[in-house]
């Protein structure tokens, strides 16, 4: 593992222009990338760029502007697509993650309800699994589709030091296992899950494996087709790039396979009063006008993170998240969340102070410049399992430094002190 060196770190922090800014005097320290990355200038600028100035409908329209904009996004796509080691018609565009989860959580609901395709659905009895540390993102729509459908949730725990292992999802699996969705990455305990183990045992036991990728997209090479899942799923914000879009990947047999359940102008072939035709995947999950701009400064942020060298920002992430796991966990009567000895990790730490609460840390935090995560971070039922109701979560980019490390460490050293707590 290697940090950036300094003269190396002002390049990179140098296209992040939130950067020189200040908070109650102090120089910001942002470490809130877990939440939503900030936005390299180089990205930002040909979004608006081409917003300005070259601006048309896609898909749609005989002039320059029109196909100028098509191949644009056609382009957006590919680069995405293969970033992620993937093909372009087996990349969704979506709002973001959330939504990926939904369009697929929603092709159950939909095939349950009318009875085809077979691989989508449930009958009463039939099993979701998913695991004790998932981001309410990837529960709440398998909830919704349990109540719809008579399906059954099984949670497969974690251990106390917070990992989940592929024994602990074989002891929920069943003949009646019909989904398995876990997270990559887990946002609150920064533990990298063995995703692959769990793929495999899933799809052992026939269901349809869902990944979501959120956490481990930016602090590494993510490879879908290596984690063996049938849908892998991400957001563009938490990968340097807009909000607005992200991006459900899937086999192109499971697209082939999956239901529409959103409907309009752009996915058709064929329109009749009483039915339709629709476009193959991608196209016939992504309805409407598209995130054009969106695609585009997405596509360009990832641009940046190649020049930068996606393995080198990995072990910058990786050594400096290790200082600052450190750093935290030697500071008295702080508690972090997902201790297991061991566990490879992303730059992220979620902690809880002593008798203060984490909003109130976060504040002090703030006071000092100091931008951390605090709250529940969507994952409410993991919280509950470690005892405690909330936490603060500083977590890393590649514009974090040893100096920021070293600032927020001291800053979270004086909290108990300031007060009254010491």
């Amino acid at each position: 593992m290697s940090q950036f060196t300094s003269e190396q770190s002002a390049v990179i922090r140098a296209e992040f222009p939130q950067l020189s800014e200040t908070v109650s005097g102090h120089p910001l320290v942002y470490l809130d990338t877990a939440a939503t990355s900030l936005r390299p200038r180089i990205a930002v600028d040909l979004e608006s760029e081409f917003a300005l100035r070259h601006t048309a409908a896609v898909n749609r329209g005989a002039h320059s502007f029109a196909a100028e904009a098509t191949e644009a996004y056609d382009d957006a796509r590919t680069a995405i697509a293969a970033f992620v080691g993937a093909r372009a018609n087996q990349l969704v565009f979506t709002s973001n993650a959330t939504e990926s989860i939904n369009l697929i959580a929603l092709a159950f609901q939909l095939a349950s309800a009318v009875g085809s395709p077979a691989r989508f659905t449930l009958a009463a009895g039939d099993e979701i699994v998913v695991s004790e540390a998932e981001h309410h993102a990837n529960l709440i729509p398998w909830q919704e589709v349990a109540r719809q459908t008579g399906a059954v949730i099984r949670v497969a725990a974690v251990t106390d030091g917070g990992e989940l292992t592929p024994e602990a999802v074989k002891s929920v699996l069943s003949d009646r296992t019909r989904i398995v969705a876990v997270s990559a990455v887990s946002n609150v305990l920064g533990i990298t899950n063995p995703v692959r183990a769990i793929a495999d045992l899933g799809r052992a036991a026939g269901a349809i494996v869902v990944v979501d990728a959120c956490q481990s997209a930016a602090h590494g090479r993510l490879d879908v087709d290596s984690y063996g899942a049938d849908f892998v799923v991400f957001s563009a914000h938490k990968m340097y790039g807009p909000t607005g879009i992200g991006a459900l990947w899937g086999t192109t047999k499971i697209l082939a396979e999956m239901p529409v359940v959103l409907t309009g102008g752009a996915m058709i072939t064929r329109v009749d009063y009483d039915s339709s035709d629709y476009l193959p995947a991608p196209a016939k999950f992504e309805p409407g006008t598209p995130r054009l701009t969106q695609a585009i400064g997405w596509a360009e942020s990832l641009r940046f993170v190649e020049s930068i060298g996606v393995d080198a920002i990995a072990a910058h992430e990786e050594s400096l998240g290790a200082d600052l796991f450190a750093g935290v966990a030697d500071i008295p009567n702080v508690r972090i969340l997902g201790t297991a000895a061991g566990a490879r990790r992303v730059g992220l730490v979620s902690f809880t102070v002593e008798g203060v609460h984490p909003h109130d840390v976060g504040q002090y935090l703030d006071s000092r410049g100091i931008a951390a995560r605090v709250g529940h971070h969507c994952a409410q039922p993991l919280h509950k399992r470690l005892g405690v109701d909330s936490s603060t979560r500083f977590s890393l980019g590649m514009y974090s430094t040893s100096d920021d490390v070293a600032l927020a460490v001291a800053a979270l050293a004086d909290v108990r002190d300031y007060f009254g707590e010491g």
